[in-house]
């Protein structure tokens, strides 16, 4: 069958590197996609959001599903788009309903969800612009550090942790009056913080049954030790080492189970992936946010690491037939190494000629921000490119990575050098 992808990131890569592996997949369209999936499919210059110009491919080309990348259109409800259109209802929809993407689209919402289904998260409360001095206010009964959370979509930087009672309360003013990340920032959740390791959960489910995929974790600052600005992602490393047969049966039993009957319970319509971010405080896990698709660059080691075809997964997914599914996982490390734009998450040039490309050996280079450009593959956005390597172990995966990326280059190419540093 024809299958449409949606996005064009490195996790959208990943997803069509593996989907043109099934016997099932005839011509995979990517809209709008990047240099790298347009190698391996058919790029359609169209946005992810552009619900009608989708449509009009969908019957043009008899698309027989659609795969959601990104947030985006989840949140602006392409599945109850297709679910309502008399010529597109029997088209399946890998991802939830517009009310399961407010999972993501809305931290209030999700963090209601979860105190309503007895799941463990932070205390919380959220504030607008009219009750920002209350906000301050309810600073000053937490202890440092304070988390600040802008409660719509901010492309993984919403997010402040600060040490300073007055800096945070400038901070709170800042985002809700001064609309520091925009309209996502209208309204900002104030959560108690957390002390312990972060790590991602990532399940996909058909609303009744699910199957938890990979553990992965993913180093967000821009600098060594986890240190600067929030990026959209550095780095990624599946397995997470120190996640034993007892951290996962509490995260099944405590999180992912109530989370898939929460869904029922309330009502939600939700045929996709769940990625459940995660804090381990003394072997204790505890949800600090949802989203509502895969994590980007934690697709690039976690779908490397799925042995199953994952068209079949999918049509398992759409036929709610998610239980009689055998999962395979490879039993091999994966990690991968983000190569970004100097001056990323801030001002940066795109442009820039990437050059080395043909050299790398015993890695899959997934492309990210790319295009095409006089025959050249040219960076075209922050994250740029994510080399994946397998191994043994994380380390012998690492070590893989980087040997890659030092073959790589172009102009103020900037990445980290410690993914992992925190596992050995």
């Amino acid at each position: 069958m024809n299958i449409l992808l949606l996005g064009s990131g490195g996790r959208e890569h990943a997803f069509a590197w593996k989907m043109i592996q099934s016997p099932l997949c005839d011509t995979l369209f990517v809209a709008p996609g990047n240099a790298g999936t347009a190698q391996i499919a058919k790029n359609i210059d169209i946005s992810a959001t552009d619900f009608d110009a989708i449509k009009a491919l969908v019957i043009k080309e008899n698309i027989k599903m659609v795969v959601v990348g990104p947030e985006d259109p989840l949140v602006k409800g392409i599945y109850d788009f297709f679910l309502n259109d008399q010529d597109l209802k029997d088209i399946p929809v890998i991802g939830p309903s517009k009310i399961g993407a407010t999972l993501e689209g809305s931290k209030e919402f999700a963090k209601e969800f979860l105190m309503k289904h007895n799941i463990p998260t932070a205390a919380y409360d959220s504030f607008t612009a009219e009750t920002v001095e209350k906000g301050c206010q309810f600073l000053e009964t937490l202890q440092s550090p304070y988390v600040l959370k802008a409660d719509g979509l901010a492309a993984g930087k919403g997010v402040l942790i600060i040490q300073d009672l007055a800096e945070a309360q400038d901070e709170l003013r800042n985002m809700l009056v001064h609309q520091k990340f925009g309209a996502a920032s209208s309204k900002v959740v104030i959560e108690e913080f957390l002390d312990g390791i972060e790590l991602s959960c990532f399940v996909l489910t058909d609303g009744k049954s699910y199957k938890i995929l990979p553990t992965a974790k993913d180093y967000k600052r821009i600098g060594e030790g986890d240190t600067g600005l929030n990026t959209g992602g550095m780095g990624a490393v599946s397995p997470v080492p120190y996640v034993d047969a007892v951290l996962m049966e509490k995260i099944e039993t405590r999180i992912v189970k109530p989370t898939i009957e929460g869904f029922q319970k309330d009502g939600i319509p939700y045929k996709g992936f769940v990625f459940i971010g995660l804090i381990n405080v003394n072997n204790e896990p505890i949800v600090i946010e949802y989203n509502v698709r895969m994590g980007d660059p934690e697709t690039e080691v976690v779908v490397p690491r799925l042995k199953s075809d994952l068209v079949e997964l999918f049509l398992a997914v759409a036929n709610e037939k998610l239980d009689e599914f055998n999962l395979e996982i490879d039993e091999r490390s994966a990690t991968t190494v983000m190569i970004v734009s100097g001056g990323y998450p801030e001002d940066f040039e795109k442009g820039k000629v990437i050059t080395g490309l043909e050299t790398v050996t015993d890695s899959i280079v997934f492309h990210a921000g790319t295009k095409l450009e006089n025959g050249n593959v040219v960076s075209n956005g922050g994250r740029v490119m994510a080399i994946t390597s397998y191994g043994d172990n994380f380390q012998e995966a690492l070590d893989k990575s980087y040997k890659n990326v030092s073959q790589l280059h172009f102009d103020k190419m900037n990445f980290r050098k410690d993914i992992g540093f925190d596992l050995i």
